[in-house]
């Protein structure tokens, strides 16, 4: 693997529709639970943890065994209670697995496609399988999430004028510690660690389609 690939995919730049998403910022924002940068950097660590229990374990899963997407897929859509998050995962998941397609055409990732148009399509584990296809090493495929994530939420904070473009950039370097810790911690993690750690973000993002005005999509 080379690590210009990395690079590619983590890159805000690669299309991969996570920037119509706000993983819950815009409702618990718009519910005034978000006021100040510290309470953004508080959502940001709690959206990595989140990631690292309920994420990670579908994408090591279907990075370890790509033959039980089907299966995984299938768990997923059950774990997924919120109608929102869960139309969310199945957006992201097909658009995830189009833009793999299109950018690195191979055998793999169109028997991938095929596989993928029988089920929900759902991003954790559409992530693992696609991830092992264009040739990430796991520990990247892990890491990319998890990064895809912090980066997707302070993004969004960005453009809903919570914080500015500066801070975000302080926020993203500050949740390091965080990153490293959850990528450790949760190198390993299996089907059987799943787990819903934040719960009150989940229930103001099933809260999103009733607000008023929005920008996101979730």
């Amino acid at each position: 693997m080379s690590d210009w690939l990395t690079w590619q995919v983590v890159d805000s730049a690669f299309p991969t529709g996570l920037f119509a998403h706000s993983w819950g910022l815009e409702s618990t924002w718009q519910h005034g639970e978000i006021d100040t940068v510290e309470q953004v950097r508080m959502f940001v660590d709690e959206a990595i943890v989140q990631a690292g229990r309920a994420t990670l374990p579908f994408v090591n899963a279907a990075f370890d065994r790509p033959s039980a997407l089907e299966e995984l897929d299938h768990l997923a859509d059950a774990f997924l209670t919120s109608p929102v998050s869960n139309r969310a995962s199945r957006v992201q998941g097909r658009t995830l697995l189009a833009t793999a397609i299109r950018v690195w055409p191979s055998p793999g990732l169109d028997a991938l496609q095929a596989r993928a148009a029988r089920t929900c399509a759902h991003l954790a584990p559409l992530s693992g399988a696609t991830f092992r296809v264009i040739g990430l090493t796991r520990t990247t495929a892990q890491r990319a999430v998890l990064f895809g994530t912090a980066r997707g939420v302070l993004s969004a904070a960005v453009r809903l004028g919570i914080i500015g473009g500066f801070e975000a950039q302080r926020l993203q370097h500050d949740c390091t510690p965080t990153l490293e810790r959850v990528a450790v911690r949760c190198a390993n993690a299996g089907i059987e660690d799943l787990a819903q750690t934040a719960p009150l973000i989940d229930l103001f993002q099933s809260r999103h389609d009733a607000l008023y005005s929005r920008l996101f999509q979730s």
